[in-house]
């Protein structure tokens, strides 16, 4: 069996006519975003949403749990989907939702948001205190059942701990280097030597934001960037991460930066200097066109077995050693 294609971060407004795109590309797995700023009892209104989806569409999409699934996948031509949360507000104050989420088939959970949450700092506060008491127990949590710690909009010291604290390599599953876009989103090379050398993965995004010439970034350009990552970090530790948000109305941004706290936007992302979804690059529209991205990682000058690691192999692994118990 070829390897399979993964995507480990979307948050696209699904319709049947993405779930046939989905197959149209090839694509195995894609790990979609199921809750920013939800409560418990709004994450599980999306589950339902998802599991009517699910009934509706069984010959595309199917609910994955476990790293079989994505075989599975393969095996009858269709794409599994993993659900994950970009904040833990779904867990409340409540380290026993943690058990509970993965049992509903979370596999996902991202410490923060753009802001402090319980458990540890997000990348746009003033002051990165690190992981908090909530949040080193609950790293201990996720570990045991098979939750991945996700860092990819924390703040810097909040990520080195979240690295440090897991016993379990952990996740950035959709963010660019620094060095190559000074977004405040995208994370330094300390960051990535101290995640890769713990075996944690690390998923290339596409969303103009974290893009280097925003949607004027050209294939060569991201595909060389992630040869410099894959020489600085090695190769095994890398996927894509797209963060695509196809067909989302700009009122969405407004819910993924804002949620209840705020009740106008502040500044990065979606703010009044950066309204609404900017363009995606024309190298990368949607899911149809993940092939555009395999052949630009072969002219950047990796080897067959390296790209077929970059685009889904490498996730594929992490996920056979991150989603049971401990």
């Amino acid at each position: 069996m070829t390897g399979p294609l993964i995507d480990n971060l979307q948050y696209a407004n699904w319709s049947e006519k993405i779930f046939r795109q989905m197959r149209a590309g090839g694509v195995d797995a894609v790990h979609v975003t199921i809750a920013y700023h939800e409560s418990f009892r709004e994450m599980v209104l999306n589950l339902e949403t998802w599991n009517r989806w699910f009934e509706r569409f069984p010959d595309l999409i199917f609910k994955g749990t476990t790293a079989a699934d994505v075989r599975l996948a393969q095996e009858t031509g269709r794409t599994a989907i993993y659900f994950g949360f970009q904040n833990p507000s779904p867990i409340e104050d409540d380290i026993g939702l943690i058990e509970i989420c993965h049992q509903l088939g979370v596999r996902f959970m991202q410490l923060t948001y753009n802001n402090q949450s319980l458990l540890a700092t997000g990348c746009y506060e003033d002051d990165d205190t690190g992981l908090t008491r909530f949040g080193k127990q609950a790293v201990a949590e996720m570990n045991r059942v098979g939750l991945v710690v996700d860092m990819s909009h924390s703040a810097e010291r909040s990520t080195l701990e979240a690295i440090d604290v897991s016993a379990r390599p952990i996740a950035i599953t959709h963010a660019n280097p620094h060095w190559w876009h000074p977004a405040l989103r995208n994370k330094s090379d300390a960051v990535l030597r101290a995640l890769t050398a713990r075996g944690g993965m690390l998923g290339f995004s596409v969303y103009p934001h974290h893009l280097r010439d925003g949607p004027a970034c050209t294939l060569d350009s991201f595909c060389n960037m992630i040869a410099e990552a894959a020489s600085r970090y090695g190769a095994d530790n890398l996927g894509i991460g797209t963060d695509l948000c196809q067909d989302q109305p700009d009122s969405i941004v407004e819910w993924m930066r804002v949620g209840r706290w705020s009740k106008s936007m502040d500044y990065g992302e979606g703010s009044a200097d950066n309204p609404g979804f900017p363009p995606m690059p024309g190298w990368f529209a949607d899911n149809r066109d993940f092939g555009t991205i395999r052949t630009g990682l072969k002219a950047a000058g990796f080897s067959g077995a390296e790209v077929d690691g970059i685009m889904g192999a490498n996730w594929l692994r992490f996920y056979e050693a991150s989603f049971g118990p401990a």
